[in-house]
């Protein structure tokens, strides 16, 4: 496992013409593409301070605790299932990224809340975290998949998809993992497009279930996925 730009492929985004702002998408293309040559000039895999030269253990969470940034009010987990629960994927693993209680207390009386709630059947138990959607990884520790999950699944709740939209458009990461919040930053801002797809598709699938039960449906675990090519998002931002 270890990074090598000639084999990954991560292309470097158009520069902007002369006199032309920077977007923000834009400014997350160098900087993902940053971190994978750092990676790559070390010869280190993403993963390796992360896993420290293992193979993850199915379904532990890496960090163990949680990378968490307190300040922000965002954190994530890295963690693989058994090959049989991902039939037909490649994926090595994936990202599950949260919004702690601080960012979205105050936001559960706004009116998309409100609906959300009722689409889901008013879950009333008081939760910590809000699961706001997941990233698989290849075996090269490159994002190749979104998706989102139940939440019988990552055991908290969800937002509605403008509040998880508005969310991770101002999000930061700092929990000591410089080189995976690059990442995750990037892509929110990267697969903005992607995101509201996967989160409409979540929807849409939850509407066609009992409110009453489909947080703790065990036959709906993940929601939406949406495959996503870094390389080609890099070609045309």
């Amino acid at each position: 496992m270890r990074a090598q730009m000639r084999r990954q492929s991560l292309r470097r985004p158009a520069r902007p013409r002369s006199g032309q702002r920077s977007s923000c998408p834009l400014i997350a293309g160098h900087r993902l593409l940053a971190v994978y040559a750092g990676l790559a000039e070390r010869g280190e895999h993403l993963l390796d301070g992360l896993l420290r030269g293992e193979s993850p253990k199915q379904w532990m969470h890496y960090p163990a605790e949680d990378a968490i940034d307190a300040q922000s009010g965002f954190q994530w987990f890295y963690h693989s299932h058994a090959p049989g629960d991902r039939a037909g994927s490649e994926e090595h693993g994936h990202f599950h990224v949260f919004a702690r209680r601080s960012l979205w207390s105050r936001r559960l009386r706004s009116t998309s809340e409100k609906s959300f709630a009722a689409m889901t059947g008013h879950p009333g138990q008081r939760v910590q975290t809000r699961h706001l959607f997941g990233i698989g990884m290849s075996a090269k520790g490159v994002p190749v998949q979104l998706f989102t999950v139940n939440s019988w699944v990552t055991g908290d709740l969800m937002l509605s998809a403008q509040t998880t939209d508005n969310l991770l458009a101002g999000m930061t990461l700092a929990t000591g993992h410089p080189d995976i919040d690059a990442v995750i930053e990037s892509v929110a801002t990267l697969c903005r497009d992607e995101i509201r797809c996967l989160l409409a598709l979540r929807d849409a699938r939850i509407a066609t279930a009992s409110p009453q039960h489909v947080l703790d449906e065990p036959r709906l675990e993940v929601l939406s996925e949406v495959a996503i090519d870094l390389d080609r998002k890099l070609a045309t931002t």
